[in-house]
């Protein structure tokens, strides 16, 4: 689990650390628990390819910094996390026999909707231009190209909003609100995508909205049997 010190890591690891033997590469050492910490970064390939020797699936959940948004450092972080970190530490697992990977991708591969309209359905091409959301689509397609040059599988999850548990139901407008995913919706999601393998590049959309109010999961019910736990009910 590579950032698994991580925002959306942090929320996730207590769901999954009874389920799987985890081991987590990250600068910054995890909360305590039953997982393997290795220091390190995304784009250290041979720290990544380390990390990786006798794991059966690499999760990529390295994420630019908040502070800053939109400067350029922090543009340039992002990249950094979600297209150069991403392809050299799926290089690097495949290198050391890893073959299977899931993407924290996001929604925002697509612009935000117009008040009362819905996302994109997952089979429609993403189109965001911001940087944040043009480097979570640049994220897919080196998951793409992974999936050609290596012949693994990866499935990328289009997450919104993960809220930590305990912030659970997200408070805000009525679009947070709706696609808004609770922690331990985002994990069950991670570990039904760990579990489908060999089936090339899957984008599938996670979101709480289970009604499709705004966004369309039938994807993730369809092809990983995943629905949310925790529905949101604006």
């Amino acid at each position: 689990m590579i950032g698994g010190s991580g925002l959306v890591g942090t929320m996730i690891l207590p769901h999954l650390g009874g389920e799987h033997e985890i081991r987590i590469l990250d600068p910054k050492p995890p909360a305590p628990g039953p997982w393997d910490y290795a220091p390190g970064d995304a784009t250290d390939f041979a720290r990544v390819t380390s990390a990786a020797s006798g794991m059966d699936a690499m999760v990529y959940l390295a994420m630019g910094p908040l502070a800053g948004w939109g400067e350029t450092a922090n543009v340039a972080a992002h990249f950094d996390a979600n297209v150069k970190g991403l392809h050299l530490a799926l290089w690097a697992a495949a290198q050391a026999g890893v073959r299977h990977a899931v993407l924290a991708s996001s929604m925002s591969v697509y612009p935000n909707p117009p008040d009362d309209e819905a996302y994109p359905d997952p089979d429609t091409p993403p189109t965001a231009t911001d940087f944040y959301g043009l480097t979570k689509r640049l994220g897919e397609q080196v998951g793409q190209a992974a999936v050609a040059e290596y012949g693994i599988s990866v499935v990328a999850l289009r997450l919104c909003l993960p809220t930590p548990d305990e912030q659970w139901p997200r408070d805000g407008d009525r679009w947070s609100r709706t696609i808004a995913t609770s922690a331990r919706d985002t994990a069950s999601a991670v570990d039904a995508a760990l579990a489908y393998r060999g089936h090339g590049f899957t984008a599938v959309t996670i979101s709480g909205d289970a009604a499709g109010r705004m966004a369309d999961i039938g994807a993730a019910r369809r092809l990983l049997g995943w629905i949310p736990q925790d529905p949101t009910n604006p």
